[in-house]
């Protein structure tokens, strides 16, 4: 697993796709063609959660997550970034593991359905 770590990588991720969930919010973007490879993960929490201790405490939850099981579920030629939320500090490991992969799956989805244009239709095959 590849890490963001330029300030303009992660300013890039949030064009993207915007998923929320309890104990942290995704950010997920494609990478241009020309730019294949593995995916990337990024991991970042405000002074709003709290002081340094708490905010490397959920970063440190959420790059395990990541690490764990962001292999099997993450695309390749994707960024992604966490913004972590202070419920990810409270949340049962399993409720994160759950809400991880719902992000993964309607990041996804949301991204199939990006570039079209407002109000065009969905061609079936």
């Amino acid at each position: 697993m590849l890490r963001l770590k330029k300030r303009a990588e992660f300013l890039t991720a949030a064009k993207g796709v915007r998923i929320p969930r309890r104990g942290f919010v995704l950010q997920a973007v494609r990478r241009k063609p020309e730019d294949p490879g593995p995916a990337r993960v990024g991991f970042t929490v405000t002074k709003k959660v709290g002081n340094a201790v708490v905010r490397n405490r959920i970063k440190r939850r959420l790059r395990e997550l990541a690490r764990l099981h962001g292999p099997n579920l993450m695309a390749d030629g994707q960024d992604y970034v966490l913004i972590g939320r202070r419920a990810a500090l409270h949340l049962d490991y399993d409720q994160l593991i759950a809400d991880f992969r719902g992000a993964i799956g309607q990041a996804a989805k949301k991204q199939r359905g990006f570039n079209r244009k407002p109000g065009a239709r969905k061609v079936e095959n």
